[in-house]
């Protein structure tokens, strides 16, 4: 499947987004309004998913939950690989299931983290928030960009708080640089760089493969989701199971994986547009030339143009770890994310524009540097770059107790997912692909 997902899938999420009684949970119709909490009540919190990232965030939730006066319980753990899950269950005290259905129809459960693979996350986001629970959600949003859309569409109605769970997105620079370009401190915003960039000599996502696992103890049919339209049926595949980002049925590869986290960024940043036109080529440079069954790419380059005339160019790769600078440029300064905070270096035709906007309001409280000339050369400005995902778990808590947006909430996700999800496609189809933000939808 590329952009278009086959028509089994589609109808599934047409299903789980009414609540339909075909998800296989009772109780369903009207969404659920979950428990209203007190400034200082706990939040119960089910982790779906504890492998890999998953474990990581239950070992912090469980750290904070025997904390003094705690504000978060795991009260339930999810997989379908009973060794996991048992790990789990001993890890935090909370009941282990290994039918995640059975953990949302609990009525004590205020919020979920999902940290399955890829392919998953759109059908257990939407019947968490339809079962009146708030989602933290591991990125990417979703696989496809219309899952995206029905997510949004979800968190929309039911009023529930999602949080897409991209690393660095609560560093505060990136709603600094907001005010800033919204302000016109660095004039009209006219391309933008990030990208991802590693270098591994075992290839990427080649994690070690357990010989104990097998369908006697893991629910194969369930990680796959082929009766939910979700991926084919197949027969056991331990490198499926355990390398799942190398196969297109489970995971966008460097796309979903690394350059969503990118993408996101730049547009808290930009503020969110959906895109217009979406363009993305590369190869295996390095794997497909060696013993290695990736489908996914170990180079892939894209780029994204939005309806404010704006483009984001996105590599990434596996196989060099040289990497671009992530860089913001407008027509009178490139904005720099580097250090501590934001750099903003002087274009030097508007070097006396950037003086006038120096003392105004725009960089209050910034370092002003000039060059031998007097002119402004650069402005720097100090911000508080926590990245940490210990933070961005916390936001997303906050949130669920003050019923505020989080740092990135289904809107801008969504927005992230579209760009992302058509990238996959252009590589994949060999095409450009066009998209009516209007509409919101796939111009064939």
């Amino acid at each position: 499947m590329s952009d278009l997902a086959s028509s089994s899938r589609r109808e599934l999420l047409k299903q789980v987004a009414v609540g339909a009684a075909a998800v296989g949970l009772s109780g369903y119709g009207a969404p659920a309004a979950g428990r209203v909490l007190g400034a200082n009540e706990r939040i119960n919190i089910g982790v779906i998913g504890v492998g890999g990232m998953g474990s990581g965030h239950l070992g912090r939730l469980a750290d904070w939950a025997r904390q003094p006066n705690p504000k978060v319980a795991v009260r339930a753990v999810c997989d379908v690989w009973d060794k996991r899950l048992e790990a789990a269950k001993a890890r935090s005290g909370g009941e282990g299931y290994r039918d995640y259905r059975r953990l949302l129809e609990r009525n004590d459960i205020d919020a979920v983290l999902i940290a399955t693979p890829d392919h998953w996350h759109a059908k257990i986001s939407i019947e968490a928030m339809e079962a009146g629970k708030g989602v933290y959600c591991e990125k990417p949003m979703t696989l496809y960009w219309h899952e995206a859309k029905k997510v949004a569409e979800t968190a929309a109605r039911t009023k529930q708080v999602f949080q897409c769970g991209a690393q660095g997105c609560n560093a505060d620079r990136w709603r600094v640089a907001q005010r800033i370009i919204q302000q016109g401190g660095i004039g009209k915003v006219v391309w933008s760089q990030t990208g991802a960039f590693r270098n591994n000599p075992n290839g990427d996502w080649n994690w070690g493969i357990d010989p104990s696992a097998n369908p006697t103890n893991l629910d194969w049919d369930m990680w796959l989701g082929w009766r939910f339209g979700l991926a084919s049926k197949r027969p056991w595949e331990p490198e499926r199971y355990f390398r799942f980002r190398k196969f297109w049925d489970y995971s966008g590869g460097l796309a979903t994986d690394l350059l969503y986290h990118a993408l996101s960024h730049m547009l808290i940043a930009l503020g969110p547009e959906f895109p217009t036109r979406v363009v993305a080529t590369g190869g295996n440079y390095v794997f497909g030339l060696e013993n290695d069954n990736r489908e996914v790419p170990d180079s892939f380059f894209m780029t994204v143009d939005y309806p404010s005339q704006h483009t984001v160019v996105l590599p990434a790769t596996q196989v060099n770890e040289d990497g671009l600078a992530e860089l913001i440029r407008g027509q009178h300064a490139t904005m720099h994310f580097e250090g501590p905070g934001i750099v903003v270096r002087v274009q030097r035709p508007f070097a006396g524009k950037m003086l006038v906007k120096a003392s105004s309001g725009v960089f209050e409280g910034a370092e002003i540097v000039r060059n031998d000339q007097g002119e402004v050369a650069e402005i720097r400005i100090a911000t508080d770059t926590n990245e940490d995902q210990g933070a961005h778990v916390a936001n997303f808590l906050d949130c669920v107790r003050s019923r505020e947006q989080p740092h990135l909430n289904a809107e801008i996700a969504y927005r992230c997912m579209v760009a992302i999800a058509l990238g996959v496609a252009s590589y994949r189809e060999k095409k450009v692909k066009l998209f009516d933000p209007e509409r919101q939808k796939v111009i064939q």
